[in-house]
């Protein structure tokens, strides 16, 4: 089963290297599964030929996935996973972009996309030009920062909680009601000195 697989997917590799001859991108194989690495001004290019290739056939937008690299330059690696639902085979078409880079939104492309892109900008700060409505979708309006940039403080910025005085909901920044401690991670009885004989105290 895994010869035709693996038989399978060079076919559609090679195919797709005879056809997508229009922009630059980098296929590579990885873990028994198509990667294609493309630049942001050819993304839009590249999912349009996927999807409307009979060949292909990349109808279905699984999802989209984002890592953050925030030691790199471009920060940023946005994961679109693809399905064919009709050749039963799926590949992934991944794109670098720094932080003050925008991606061109695929709602067109794929209608679910949008909700998508409303996650990653909420969660990651990442832009998406053209979007409909790009507003934030698992926070607050109002929140600050995206929290899963990895440098976003584990405790967040503000604390949320109800005034029993004002009766309302009031945000207010983080306190800690304890400071951090060091701990050494050492046994209780390490330091103590080593019992030796003829140490002991006489009973009488």
């Amino acid at each position: 089963m895994n010869n035709l697989k693996d038989k399978y997917t060079k076919e559609i590799y090679q195919l797709i290297k005879s056809l997508l001859t229009f922009c630059r991108y980098e296929l590579i194989i990885d873990k028994g599964e198509i990667n294609i690495n493309c630049s942001v001004k050819d993304l839009t290019k590249i999912l349009l030929f996927l999807k409307d290739n009979p060949s292909l056939s990349m109808e279905c937008l699984v999802d989209i996935a984002a890592v953050d690299f925030p030691e790199k330059s471009t920060r940023f690696t946005v994961v679109y996973n693809l399905l064919s639902i009709s050749k039963n085979f799926r590949l992934k078409v991944k794109v670098k972009v720094s932080e003050d880079e925008a991606l061109p939104s695929v709602n067109e492309i794929f209608s679910c996309a949008g909700w998508c892109e409303r996650e990653i900008w909420d969660l990651f700060g990442i832009r998406f030009k053209d979007h409909p409505d790009l507003r934030r979708l698992l926070t607050d309006y109002d929140f600050q920062g995206h929290p899963l940039r990895k440098d976003f403080p584990l405790t967040g910025f503000t604390q949320v909680k109800y005034d029993n005085e004002l009766s309302r909901i009031i945000t207010e920044p983080v306190k800690l009601d304890q400071e951090y401690r060091n701990f050494d991670n050492l046994s209780p009885w390490e330091g103590m000195g080593k019992y030796l004989p003829g140490d002991e105290k006489s009973d009488h």
